[in-house]
């Protein structure tokens, strides 16, 4: 069966963008980094583009962008087991808005499989939204204007000036570049917090049988 359900269509559903906001208002109020639409749209960005440059059919790349809009949402519970509440929730919103079964299950694996502390790669979408969500470090998502009371979250993620997802030419590795203020944070410091996500991007980079790579400052580090 045909689905109607499509990214933009859940972009201009109400219910899921109130969700989104009121998720990254709970993380706000905890003192964490964005979490809202510039993230989410981000995140869908880049696992569209990681599924598309490697040929995956369309309905799948849509698939992957819907899991990446609404992998937050179940912030709003809490930070705590967030990946598992939010596939819960997005079953009740998808299946109220009749999308297949078998798109559903794909959607709400990805979104329980995202996070470091449990999650896993089981298909290419999971996978993608994986790597989309691991790499988004960007100044922009840093709160906190005052850099005296920066914690190490807020410090590594002012650090970077700049990051990018790219896949090379050959199509045989993706690779997240970034340029690091070392004056703010050292290398070593982002490793101290992402390192655990770095590695799952790397699983999730050999579910789809490419490998995943790091530029920092011009210098290759994996």
């Amino acid at each position: 069966m045909a689905s109607i359900v499509t990214y933009k269509y859940i972009k201009q559903n109400p219910d899921i963008m109130e969700y989104i906001r009121r998720a990254d208002s709970a993380l706000e109020a905890l003192g964490y980094t964005e979490h809202s639409f510039a993230h989410v749209e981000r995140v869908a960005a880049t696992s569209s583009m990681i599924l598309s440059t490697l040929g995956y059919e369309p309905r799948t790349v849509e698939l992957a962008k819907i899991a990446s809009i609404m992998h937050d949402i179940g912030n709003v519970i809490n930070r705590v087991d967030h990946a598992q509440s939010g596939a819960v929730m997005a079953f009740r919103l998808l299946d109220n808005l009749s999308m297949p079964a078998d798109e559903i299950c794909s959607v709400i694996s990805a979104i329980g499989n995202h996070d470091e502390g449990t999650g896993q790669p089981l298909d290419p979408i999971s996978a993608a939204l994986i790597i989309g969500d691991k790499t988004d470090v960007r100044r922009s998502r840093v709160r906190n204007t005052d850099l005296l009371t920066f914690d190490i979250h807020d410090r590594v993620n002012y650090a970077v000036e700049r990051s990018s997802v790219s896949i090379t030419e050959d199509k045989r590795s993706i690779i997240l570049d970034l340029c690091i203020d070392t004056e703010i944070s050292s290398v070593l410091e982002y490793f101290e917090i992402f390192l655990d996500r770095m590695l799952l991007c790397r699983r999730a980079s050999e579910f789809l049988n490419v490998d995943f790579g790091m530029v920092i400052n011009g210098n290759k580090i994996l």
